[in-house]
C-alpha cells in the first residue's frame, strides 16, 4: 500500500521497472553464454550466469527459440544504441567503428544459431532479418561517416557490404575452433584506412 508521499501506482511502477531490470538482466547473461557456448548452451549455463532459477528463465522464455530470438532483439538494440554513444565517448571515429564491430561480432556468433532455434518458421526469421538490417545499417553508416569525414577511412564503402563482409568472415567459426574471424576482421578495417601521406 502506498504511503501518503507516495503517488497512488508507485509500487506498481518500480514493480515492472524491476521486472524490465530482471530480463534485461537474464538476457545479458543469456547473450554472454551464446557468444562462448553457441544457442544450445544448457539453460542451466544461463540461469547460474544470470543469477537466477530455471523456473524464471522458462517463465519468461517458455521455449529455447523464444530466449534466441529475444537475446537476438536485445542484441540488436543494444548494438543500435551503441553505436552514438561509442561516437560521442570514443577517441575517434575509427576507435567507435572498431569498438562498435566488436559488439556486432558477438551479436552475429549468437545470430547464427538463430535459424536452427527457429527450425521451421522461415517467415519469423525473414522479419527478424529485416528488423536487424532496418535498425543496424543507419548506425553502421553513421560510423563510417564519421570515419571518412574525419579522414581517418577512405570513402565508398556502404555501410551494407562492410557489415555482409563481416558476417561473412564469421562463417565457420562454429565449426572450426582454429578460425579466428576476429584476426580477419581487423585487417578488414585495416584496409579501410585511409593512407597517410608520406
Amino acid at each position: 500500500m502506498p504511503t501518503a508521499s507516495e503517488p497512488r501506482g508507485t509500487s506498481a511502477r518500480s514493480k515492472r521497472a524491476d521486472a524490465v531490470r530482471n530480463q534485461q538482466t537474464l538476457l545479458d547473461a543469456a547473450a554472454e553464454v551464446f557468444v562462448t557456448s553457441g544457442v544450445d548452451a544448457p539453460i542451466r549455463q544461463i540461469a547460474a550466469r544470470a543469477g537466477v532459477g530455471m523456473g524464471t528463465i522458462y517463465r519468461h522464455f517458455p521455449t529455447r527459440a523464444d530466449l534466441v530470438v529475444a537475446v537476438y532483439r536485445h542484441q540488436v538494440e543494444a548494438c543500435a544504441e551503441a553505436g552514438p554513444n561509442l561516437l560521442a565517448d570514443a577517441g575517434s571515429p575509427i576507435e567507435a567503428l572498431r569498438q562498435w564491430v566488436d559488439l556486432f561480432v558477438d551479436f552475429l556468433v549468437t545470430k547464427h544459431g538463430l535459424a536452427d532455434a527457429l527450425q521451421s518458421d522461415s517467415s519469423g526469421f525473414d522479419a527478424l532479418h529485416a528488423y536487424f538490417l532496418d535498425r543496424l545499417v543507419p548506425v553502421c553508416a553513421q560510423l563510417l561517416d564519421a570515419a571518412v569525414d574525419a579522414g581517418e577511412v577512405r570513402a565508398g564503402t556502404h555501410a551494407y557490404e562492410l557489415m555482409r563482409g563481416i558476417g561473412n568472415l564469421c562463417i565457420g567459426h562454429d565449426s572450426d575452433p582454429r578460425y579466428d574471424p576476429r584476426r580477419l576482421i581487423a585487417l578488414l578495417l585495416q584496409g579501410l584506412r585511409q593512407p597517410q601521406s608520406p
